[in-house]
């Protein structure tokens, strides 16, 4: 069986008109007729009913359906693995991760993979924190890195970072050692507090904010390199992880301000995977070298 039959019919049955199939494929009208008939001869059943220009499938048709995207498939993994291994790849790892770990540790961490696991092909999906456990037990990826634990008794969850939370403010312009030190209280009652940016310890912390700080005014910024850009412009302060800000903190784009009101939370990352086979354990112990 010629596999453009197949291809032929999967399309056909999709757009429901023969026209419409031969315009997706590039090909010519009567081709498409010519290819559904063999298929059928080849199957001795009718795949389609005609009614005038409009087709469907009938009930054998529905039912080959599923046989023929099947047979398509496995052909097209095949040639997608048969490419691979000629580029020198002999495993597959498929890793998804939270905007705020792809904007922080992993770039670093992952050029250090790829250059000592040259064999590995790696693909990284983007997906937020409270969707990455769904992707990791639908098997969408075989590893998630999350700022979340994961509640699904199929999966495991390794905390891989710990780090610590800071109010970060954006430079007043003054000298270093001979301005006063900003003070939280002042900055809170005369700022925005940009909240929401972490998936995991905001709630509680604004809760403990208005406690102290009642008066506090609150905007919440879902995502933490837009949070570090309106700081830098002037339109709030944050808590945010403090690997997160690393880099502005050192060439003086932002600054970290002393808090002693209550202890501030810990921002962590996790890996969750489902199985610890050989790839996921390899890379997660990698991983482990490094810290935030």
């Amino acid at each position: 069986m010629e596999l453009n039959l197949l291809k032929t019919f999967i399309t056909a049955a999709e757009c429901n008109n023969f026209r419409k199939t031969a315009e997706r494929l590039y090909i010519s009208q009567p081709s498409v007729t010519v290819h559904i008939k063999q298929l059928e001869k080849e199957l001795g059943v009718l795949l389609f009913e005609r009614d005038g220009r409009k087709i469907k499938l009938t009930e054998a048709g529905r039912y080959y359906l599923k046989h023929a995207r099947r047979i398509i498939s496995v052909y097209e993994e095949g040639i997608t693995e048969l490419q691979t291994f000629n580029q020198g790849y002999t495993t597959k790892l498929r890793i998804a991760i939270s905007p705020l770990i792809a904007d922080n540790v992993l770039p670093f961490v992952l050029k250090q993979y790829i250059e000592s696991h040259p064999q590995v092909e790696i693909s990284v999906e983007i997906i937020e924190s409270v969707d990455i456990e769904k992707a990791v037990l639908a098997e969408k990826v075989d590893i998630g890195l999350s700022c979340l634990p994961c509640f699904s008794q199929e999966l495991d969850h390794t905390l891989l970072f710990t780090d610590k939370v800071i109010l970060v403010a954006p430079h007043d312009g003054r000298d270093f050692e001979s301005a006063f030190p900003l003070d939280e209280e002042e900055l809170l009652a005369s700022n925005y507090l940009l909240t929401h940016n972490h998936p995991a310890y905001w709630d509680d912390l604004c809760s403990t904010i208005k406690l102290f700080y009642p008066k506090t005014r609150m905007m919440k910024v879902s995502q933490t390199h837009i949070t570090k850009r309106f700081i830098a412009e002037g339109l709030g302060v944050s808590y945010l992880p403090s690997s997160t800000v690393r880099r502005e903190l050192l060439e003086g784009w932002l600054l970290e301000v002393e808090t002693t009101a209550f202890p501030l939370p810990e921002a962590k990352t996790f890996a969750i995977t489902k199985y610890a086979h050989k790839k996921q354990k390899e890379f997660l112990s990698f991983l482990s070298r490094f810290s935030v």
